[in-house]
């Protein structure tokens, strides 16, 4: 018990920023749903209006909000997977007894997720053009026109979720990564002693062990796509004909192009309340999963 003054004065300080850069601005932005918060709000404060929950009933009754949630979903549910896929097997290959220069090829994987997003869309950019991009140019060699990557509504976001993936896996690679090297290589030795393939290896040992670090990677995963704004900012800002509008993207128009700052900060809550359910559901199943 004497111990108590002395944590609480060390974590003063930490629970202190927490508070003041956290939990008050989340407050205030709950605050701020429930008002008509507007441009004349900012012009003068007696302007503000109290309305209750309002902007969330508008919001539910809005169809572009609804299709901004229709093209997050399709985003998490496609993306999220390759994401996942690919951050695992990179990370199985990276780990692997046969992989030369790991620590290069290692660098060079994790290196899209610190680039600069803005540099990188250039270069994706080109990649995605009709007529002089590298992907239609392969593409033409195997007898298939060209696509309009970034200006067809049938396959822009499908080109977002090529480009998200590729930015990002390299994060949940490094997870992955750690989480391989902690299994023991006892556990291999006597698989193969036991005449076990690569195959029964994989399932019978690696993915029972890192069954908590991938339900751990799916929860950061979804959360981080479902949060899906920079990617259509800056490369189709939100078009062609609103088939790249995310959740997050229709508040940013909600709050600083129309200056509906009650009505975006609704959807943020409202994105909330979607994230928590699914990481709940998430957490359900990998318990029932887990009970079995």
């Amino acid at each position: 018990m004497k111990t108590a003054p002395a944590a609480w004065a060390f974590a003063a300080p930490a629970l202190l920023i927490i508070t003041v850069f956290f939990f008050v601005p989340v407050l205030a932005a709950l605050a701020v749903s429930l008002t008509d918060f507007d441009l004349y709000a900012l012009a003068d404060i007696r302007n503000l209006r109290f309305v209750g929950l309002h902007n969330y009933w508008r919001l539910l009754h809005t169809p572009d909000f609804w299709r901004a949630l229709t093209n997050t979903a399709y985003f998490v549910v496609v993306g999220v997977p390759l994401s996942l896929a690919a951050s695992l097997a990179t990370a199985l290959l990276v780990n692997s007894r046969l992989a030369y220069l790991a620590g290069l090829f290692r660098t060079a994987l994790f290196a899209p997720v610190v680039t600069t997003l803005v540099a990188v869309a250039v270069v994706w950019r080109y990649l995605l053009h009709t007529r002089y991009g590298l992907i239609n140019y392969a593409l033409a060699h195997l007898g298939i026109h060209p696509i309009d990557w970034l200006g067809d509504p049938h396959w822009a976001l499908p080109a977002i979720i090529l480009f998200a993936v590729w930015k990002n896996f390299g994060y949940n690679m490094v997870i992955f990564l750690a989480a391989l090297q902690s299994i023991p290589a006892d556990l291999y030795e006597a698989a193969r002693l036991d005449g076990a393939s690569l195959w029964q290896e994989f399932g019978r040992i690696t993915l029972p062990m890192l069954r908590p670090t991938l339900l751990l990677v799916s929860i950061l995963t979804v959360a981080g796509y479902f949060q899906l704004f920079a990617e259509p900012y800056v490369m189709t800002q939100g078009g062609p004909l609103q088939s790249t509008v995310s959740v997050l993207y229709f508040m940013y128009e909600e709050g600083f192009k129309w200056w509906n700052l009650g009505s975006a900060s609704a959807v943020a809550f409202l994105l909330f309340l979607i994230i928590l359910a699914v990481t709940a559901l998430q957490l359900r199943l990998a318990r029932d999963a887990q009970a079995r």
